[in-house]
């Protein structure tokens, strides 16, 4: 009996960043046909953000829902322990022989938890068949809501995590025509303060769950200084 017989398949389904119909015909089929719908799970009982762009595909009486809490900490030991934990989950249905499909909001290929599942399934349980079905990023999301072309022509575009380093988010910005940094929040007024110092605030807008029912807009991001925005904002900056 071949491998693909006795072991389920782990799928990523990428179901883009919040309009839910903005998810593929594929992913729509695969999540109709796969028994078991895996998804991220918050500690403090926060609905899922992926599972809510999806629920009104997924029946959740005629499958197997399982809720998947991914480690938020440094910790080494810590790390390795709960995401032991979280493939043995998974595991635990794909030994059965089947599918699971794990939802993830944008692509599943681009700073997707999905990432580190797969990595660490093929480490435990190469056995595994592991697959992908890609997803609309907030990137491209972002950049259809706010009508701003990425790149034209000979033009270059970069996608980067906002980080705490100014001298890397200065020198992205120096050298590429736009960028686009997720996950601004923790350092929002660190990255105005560049933009400010490259005169770049007008050439600047924040979005925050973009396409979403709680989709926010800043145009003028000197607004925003100060103020607290949620995990899922990114900038585009246009030169």
């Amino acid at each position: 009996m071949s491998n693909e017989a006795r072991y389920g398949k782990l799928i990523g389904i990428g179901v883009g960043p919040g309009d839910p119909e903005l998810l593929t015909v594929k992913a729509y089929r695969m999540l109709k046909e796969t028994r078991v719908i895996a998804y991220p799970k918050k500690r403090k009982g926060e609905k899922s953000y992926a599972l809510s762009i999806v629920e009104q595909y997924v029946k959740a009486q005629e499958k197997e829902m399982v809720g998947l809490i991914f480690p938020m900490t440094r910790d080494p030991d810590v790390l390795s322990r709960e995401w032991d934990q979280t493939v043995a989950t998974v595991w635990s249905h794909l030994a059965q022989g089947k599918d699971v499909a794990f939802v993830t909001e944008g692509d599943p290929m681009l700073y997707s938890t999905f990432i580190h599942l797969g990595r660490r399934m093929r480490k435990l349980h190469p056995q595994v068949e592991i697959m992908s079905i890609p997803g609309i990023s907030s990137v491209n999301g972002a950049a259809s809501r706010l009508h701003l072309p990425l790149a034209d022509g000979d033009e270059q575009v970069v996608i980067a995590p906002a980080t705490a380093d100014r001298e890397a988010m200065r020198q992205v910005l120096q050298t590429h025509d736009a960028v686009v940094f997720l996950k601004v929040a923790k350092v929002l007024d660190l990255l105005l303060d560049i933009l400010d110092e490259l005169d770049l605030l007008d050439r600047a807008a924040v979005v925050s769950k973009v396409s979403s029912p709680e989709e926010q807009i800043w145009w003028d991001v000197r607004e925003l200084r100060g103020k607290k925005l949620g995990y899922l904002s990114l900038m585009v900056v246009r030169k």
